[in-house]
């Protein structure tokens, strides 16, 4: 995994700096890292919605419609991924 994946999920990383790497993943296109940090539990709701969004932006449909049948994921963020989708 990438650099910025580690910083988007790694603990005791300010918030800027694991929106940052988030944005990164997303202008790489890196998908499969996105769909990763919204599974991961242990974030806080923001970074894997932010996750989400990205997502969306860099045509990661496929993927948006997986995670809105993942039931290992909050409702929230399933209903939000199936919007994307």
């Amino acid at each position: 995994m990438s650099t910025a994946f580690q910083t988007a999920v790694r603990t005791n990383v300010q918030r800027e700096k694991r929106y940052a790497a988030i944005d990164r993943l997303v202008a790489s296109g890196d998908r499969t890292s996105l769909a990763v940090v919204v599974r991961t539990g242990g974030l806080d709701g923001e970074f894997r919605r932010r996750a989400l969004e990205g997502l969306a932006d860099c045509g990661g449909s496929d993927l948006l419609a997986e995670l809105a049948e993942d039931t290992t994921i909050e409702r929230s963020l399933r209903r939000r991924a199936a919007q994307l989708a």
